[in-house]
């Protein structure tokens, strides 16, 4: 008997151990005055998340409230969180004067800079005039306590509606090899050639100091095939170039020699392609071999979607198989100490989304893991902590106690069995 009730003690445990490692642990909850809809004083729809070398969680939220029938109430929040759920706002975007946000709103991104602060952008806000009602973004840094912040720039801000010095900011910050903190714009510059591109030029790539806050454009995307356009951001690799996708393919941009390389891939259109036409999406990680890896979609009704390997110097493009039929294949990629690539899916197999595993070597599917539900949901960032522990953020439902508040978004963590780094 005795034997009997260790046994089903050991299996209660067990059960409840694996139940706890695929089960999605909201960190902390963005609680909102309203039934629905209102204002949100620490943020609503947390879309980044980062570890700083003090080991604590640093990240962004994408507007400060919502209005009964959806519209977004601009703003946004830069917040920290240590491991053990202590929250911090650190700074909130608010309007000025005249109701523009002129030091910028909806922050996307942070990078954390050598000089250990944060630096960031917004897609919205600054520069505001002529019916743009938004602006063009900014570029601002702050310290890991919220104090110092300071705009190092308004994109747009040099000859108003050209936007030589570029304008709406794509993909996040990141840190050179050289200490500088390096960024792109998907429109603006002075590449504008006639023909390829609109005024507004064609996009750039940009470069702060981080001693000074010196902000400086480094290159011009001028629209053709070797020149490229409309950069989707900058992934950084090991010999202190940057690669990214553009109109002209992929491209590689050395900031030792200031020059853009950009490389045709050759997605099949439509021959070849187990559907109408096949597209990269975005070219997000390097894999253990030294390849880029993105996801490619399958543009049809069901937008199916797979990775695709390349080598650096845009040969041998291989697209993957399929990995899923499900809408929303993902945008990012992560290289887990496993070896592994992980990508959260606001949806996917669910409408509380999922997490998938795929396999570099041949794009396989190794698992889907579902740890969302009504507390944690919609994940739409993942990063793995020192401790291999997965963190996120979930732009959907959360619990919040009391009556008159919602949830706008959880920042969480997930004990998904990786290795520590």
């Amino acid at each position: 008997m005795k034997t009997k009730q260790a046994f089903v003690l050991v299996f209660v445990v067990l059960a409840a151990s694996a139940y706890a490692a695929n089960s999605a642990v909201a960190a902390y909850t963005f609680v909102c005055s309203g039934k629905t809809s209102g204002p949100c004083p620490q943020g609503e729809g947390p879309n980044s998340l980062i570890q700083a070398s003090d080991g604590n969680f640093y990240g962004t939220a994408a507007s400060s409230g919502s209005k009964a029938g959806g519209q977004t109430l601009f703003g946004g929040t830069v917040f920290s969180l240590t491991p053990a759920g202590q929250f911090t706002l650190l700074h909130t975007f608010t309007p000025g004067t005249s109701k523009n946000f002129a030091s910028g709103s909806t922050p996307v991104s942070l990078t954390e800079g050598p000089d250990g602060k944060l630096y960031g952008v917004t897609v919205n806000g600054g520069i505001n005039f002529g019916g743009q009602s938004y602006g063009y973004g900014v570029l601002f840094r702050l310290s890991k306590t919220g104090s110092g912040f300071q705009v190092i720039h308004k994109f747009c801000s040099v000859q108003l509606n050209i936007c030589t010095d570029g304008a709406y900011p794509s993909g996040p910050l990141v840190v050179g090899t050289d200490g500088n903190i390096y960024g792109a714009t998907m429109a603006g510059g002075n590449g504008y050639n006639g023909s390829n591109c609109p005024s507004g030029g064609c996009g750039t790539i940009f470069r702060v100091t981080p001693s000074s806050g010196t902000y400086e454009v480094v290159f011009n995307f001028g629209g053709t095939v070797s020149n490229g356009g409309y950069p989707s951001g900058l992934t950084p690799a090991a010999d202190g170039t940057f690669y990214g996708l553009g109109a002209g393919g992929m491209f590689e941009y050395s900031p030792s020699t200031g020059t853009v390389q950009t490389m045709t891939l050759p997605f099949p259109f439509p021959a070849g392609c187990p559907g109408l036409a096949c597209f990269a999406t975005s070219v997000t990680a390097f894999g253990p071999n030294g390849n880029l890896y993105g996801f490619y979609t399958v543009y049809d009704e069901s937008l199916d979607s797979g990775i695709y390997e390349v080598q650096t110097n845009g040969s041998n493009l291989q697209l993957l198989p399929l990995f899923t039929t499900v809408t929303g294949g993902g945008t990012e990629l992560l290289l887990a100490s496993d070896g592994n690539f992980w990508a959260p899916r606001s949806t996917g197999s669910s409408k509380f989304g999922d997490v998938v595993t795929l396999a570099p070597s041949t794009g396989a599917l190794i698992q889907t893991l579902t740890p969302f539900g009504t507390k944690v949901a919609n994940p739409a960032a993942i990063i793995e902590a020192s401790d291999g522990t997965l963190w996120g953020v979930g732009a959907g439902t959360g619990t919040v106690s009391g009556t008159g508040k919602f949830s706008g978004g959880t920042i969480f963590s997930l004990n998904a069995g990786l290795p520590p780094r």
